[in-house]
């Protein structure tokens, strides 16, 4: 498990009050805000008080579950999952985490963005689960403070928090702009969905058929750019994501025919961790897991362990990158997160060359391959690069970005 005890000091409360003694509650502001001693200058309207939104319908919840490469599986009476209920997996630590996250629509209703739609993401708060409840929402709302206050400007391509509060029974609700309900899981889903009524009920147009293909795979490609995109402004921040995944992918259009309008935002960044040099011996124990892993590949100075978490997100997106290339191309159920990653990194142990062969011989895999097959292959290339099992060989996210496979150059 990733998230055992976290620091007691980084708690919601104090990050939204006892380390804001400048941020008016009662009001919208962009004043300054305290947290990691250095001043952060809020650049868009924050709000603090519940009197300032709307409250929705509730939309979902969720939990959260972790699997970390590269270790041994903790089997036994400690763990809920044994390895037939994993598939097999051998080289991952996984856990569930007990923390369970509610959402809720709702606007902002006073002030300059009246009217704004919002998405309500609620934690139980220390009372209900734990100081592990408190330490994430609190990092959650310290990193978005954080970039949100960027000289560079705000991330496009990540979520935008506009308010946090903490309500009298110890909830913790952070609200987001609701820039998209859909998730690149959801559009993965949709989009198998399709291809098994596409299998059942073919076109009679070849034509269509192929264009169908061509517009998936600009949308898949300008989803996976939008992705590397905001990877690239967290670690130009010193940020890491650490829970990049499918469902940590927020989507404003589903529709492949919007492509031209389509923005990825990432969000969900709960686990992520501050990387700055003078700030890694002070991360805290919610990066207690990554830090294991990195001393386990050999990082041990300050520098090769920031190169590390920088790999580590790298791969988490090769993950995703691998996901995308294949669940939206094959029928519903031929294809999953959890067997795809059991595939390349137990069966072929991540030879990307062997998957391929693998892979071309079997029928329902066919526009995936084809779609990693696109420029002599640079799909698999690029795949290869990011998945490798050398930290240090990994491409960094501007690399990945000027690939020619992900410039849409082998479209």
């Amino acid at each position: 498990m990733v998230v055992q005890v976290p620091l007691h000091c980084l708690s919601f409360h104090h990050s939204l009050r006892n380390r804001t003694t400048l941020l008016p509650l009662s009001r919208p502001t962009t004043s300054t805000l305290y947290f990691h001693s250095p001043i952060i200058q809020a650049k868009t309207p924050f709000f603090a008080d519940s009197d300032w939104f709307q409250v929705g319908r509730p939309i979902g919840t969720y939990g959260f579950i972790n699997v970390t490469s590269y270790s041994a599986f903790p089997s036994g009476p400690g763990t809920d999952y044994s390895l037939e209920d994993l598939g097999g997996i051998k080289t991952q630590d996984v856990g569930e985490g007990n923390v369970k996250i509610r959402l809720y629509e709702g606007r902002v209703s006073r002030g300059p963005l009246t009217g704004t739609p919002v998405t309500f993401k609620v934690y139980p708060g220390r009372r209900a689960g734990g100081v592990v409840a408190d330490a994430l929402a609190a990092n959650e709302l310290n990193t978005h403070l954080f970039l949100q206050g960027s000289s560079k400007g705000i991330g496009q391509h990540l979520v935008l928090l506009v308010g946090g509060f903490e309500t009298t029974t110890g909830e913790q609700w952070l609200a987001f702009r609701d820039d998209g309900k859909y998730s690149a899981a959801d559009y993965a889903k949709i989009a198998s969905e399709r291809v098994s009524k596409n299998r059942e009920v073919p076109s009679w147009n070849p034509f269509e058929q192929g264009q169908r293909i061509k517009r998936r795979q600009y949308f898949v490609i300008k989803l996976l750019q939008g992705v590397m995109r905001g990877l690239a402004y967290l670690h130009d921040h010193d940020r890491l994501h650490q829970s990049l995944g499918p469902f940590s992918v927020a989507l404003n259009t589903i529709s492949e025919r919007e492509a031209s309008y389509l923005i990825p935002r990432l969000r969900d960044l709960a686990f992520s961790v501050n990387v700055r040099y003078t700030e890694l011996d002070d991360s805290g124990q919610l990066a207690e897991g990554l830090w294991i892993r990195a001393s386990g590949a050999g990082a041990f100075t300050p520098m090769e362990k920031r190169a590390f978490g920088i790999a580590d997100d790298i791969y988490e997106a090769g993950l995703l990158f691998a996901y995308l290339a294949f669940v939206p191309f094959c029928e519903a159920g031929v294809m999953d997160s959890l067997s795809l990653q059991r595939l390349l990194e137990n069966t072929f142990q991540l030879d990307l060359e062997a998957t391929r062969e693998y892979c071309v011989a079997d029928d329902r895999l066919v526009n995936a391959v084809e779609f990693l097959d696109l420029g002599d292959r640079a799909g698999w290339e690029l795949l290869q690069a990011m998945l490798n099992a050398d930290f240090r060989k990994r491409p960094t996210a501007e690399a990945v970005l000027n690939h020619r496979f992900m410039t849409g150059a082998v479209l």
